[in-house]
């Protein structure tokens, strides 16, 4: 309730950035079940379906780049959050295109859990462009997993640790 009024506030004016102020996506969620990713457009509306690292940054929006920056794009996966496709701390969901990270984290059971808005890898700016180190780093997380780490994350992430996925 606390987040509606910034939540209207970016929808609205991503109305006026875009004309479409969210952004749905298949990821794979816990034990590699499909669930719609929510967040808010940061690109624009032709953008290709793809992973971030592989996108162009022409293809980030004015209002996006301030969103991904301050890391207000990914408000909107609360709803996820309270439905329990998500957890607020876990490894981010990939695409089902990422094969290779698919892989990587099979092997390494991180498709146990739920994935999260927020982990290691995050404030840590690792990102999906390097799967091994990635998957590496969520099973490394999700080993150590407590409650303190949790708010950790949790705490680093508001306070703007790690820049998100990298761009072209």
């Amino acid at each position: 309730m606390l987040m509606l009024p910034i939540l209207l506030i970016i929808a609205v004016l991503g109305l006026f950035d875009t004309g479409s102020p969210f952004f749905r996506q298949q990821r794979v969620g816990r034990y590699k079940k499909p669930f719609t990713l929510v967040k808010f457009r940061t690109m624009k509306v032709d953008t290709a379906d793809m992973a971030s690292h592989l996108a162009s940054r022409s293809s980030i929006t004015p209002l996006g780049s301030f969103l991904r920056r301050t890391k207000l794009d990914e408000l909107p996966q609360l709803w996820n959050v309270l439905k329990g496709e998500m957890s607020l701390v876990g490894p981010r969901p990939c695409l089902y295109s990422q094969e290779e990270l698919i892989y990587e984290r099979e092997q390494r059971g991180v498709f146990n859990v739920r994935p999260g808005i927020t982990g290691l890898a995050q404030i840590n700016e690792i990102d999906m462009s390097t799967p091994k180190l990635l998957a590496d780093t969520d099973a490394q997380m999700l080993a150590n997993l407590r409650l303190e780490s949790y708010f950790f994350f949790l705490f680093h992430t508001v306070i703007g640790k790690g820049t998100g996925d990298r761009v072209k």
